[in-house]
C-alpha cells in the first residue's frame, strides 16, 4: 500500500459534513445487517458471519473515534428497535464488540504512526490488536452475561458440555476472526475513497501523509 502520489491539498470538514459522513455510515451499516448478508459459523452455527461493521470502521478512520462511536450508538439504538435478534440485548453485545474494535485500531494506529510505520505494517497491527482485545473482552463478557436469563443471557449454565465454560474459545475464535476481514476491508474501504476524493482523514493511511 504505497502513498498516493497527489500534491492536490486535503480538504478539512465541517461539522455538518461530519455529521452528514456518520449518517451515510450508519445507513449503510443497518442496510447490510438488515438486509441478512450473513454467513453461520460451520464451528458453531449459532454465531454469524456478518460485513456491517466494515462501514464503521470506514467512519472511524475518516472522522475519528468519537464519530465512529456515535454511528456504533446509533446502529445499535435502531438494530435494538427494529432487528434484535433472538436475544433481546443482542445488539448490545454487538455494541462491546464493536467498541472494542475501534478503540483497538485508534490506540494502535497512533502508536504506530508516531514510530513512522507504513500502511501495511499499520493495517496488520491494528488488525491483530483488534482481534486480541475483542477476544479477551468479549469472553469475559459472555462468561459474565450468558448464564442470565433472556433478554440479557440464554440461561446457560456455566458447566457442561454446552456450557458457558464450554463454548467460551468458540465465541473468542468467532470474535478474532470476525475482525480479520472488518478492518482490512475497512482501510481498503478508505484508501479507495480518500484516493478518489483527497480529504483529510482522521487516521492517515500512511506515517508521511501526517505531514501533510
Amino acid at each position: 500500500m504505497d502513498q498516493i502520489d497527489d500534491v492536490r491539498p486535503l480538504a478539512s470538514r465541517t461539522k455538518t459534513q461530519t455529521m452528514t459522513g456518520i449518517g451515510l455510515f450508519v445507513a449503510i451499516a443497518l442496510i447490510l445487517n438488515l438486509s441478512r448478508l450473513q454467513v453461520p459459523a460451520p464451528y458453531a452455527p449459532f454465531l454469524i458471519y456478518e460485513i456491517w461493521e466494515i462501514p464503521i470502521v470506514a467512519c472511524l478512520l475518516i472522522y475519528g473515534l468519537g464519530a465512529s462511536i456515535i454511528a456504533s450508538l446509533i446502529n445499535t439504538g435502531v438494530l435494538l428497535l427494529v432487528n434484535p435478534g433472538s436475544l433481546g440485548a443482542g445488539p448490545i453485545y454487538n455494541l462491546i464488540a464493536v467498541i472494542v474494535t475501534l478503540i483497538s485500531i485508534s490506540a494502535g494506529n497512533k502508536l504506530l504512526s508516531r514510530m513512522h510505520a507504513g500502511s501495511a505494517p499499520i493495517v496488520v497491527a491494528t488488525t491483530a490488536l483488534a482481534a486480541a482485545l475483542r477476544a479477551l473482552v468479549l469472553t469475559f463478557v459472555n462468561f459474565v452475561l450468558l448464564p442470565f436469563p433472556p433478554p440479557l443471557g440464554f440461561s446457560i449454565p456455566l458447566t457442561g458440555v454446552t456450557g458457558v465454560i464450554a463454548i467460551l474459545p468458540l465465541i473468542a475464535f468467532f470474535n478474532a476472526t470476525i475482525v480479520l476481514y472488518t478492518v482490512p476491508f475497512g482501510y481498503a474501504v478508505v484508501r479507495a475513497v480518500s484516493s478518489r476524493f483527497r480529504f483529510r482523514l482522521a487516521y492517515p493511511l500512511t506515517s508521511s501523509s501526517l505531514s501533510k
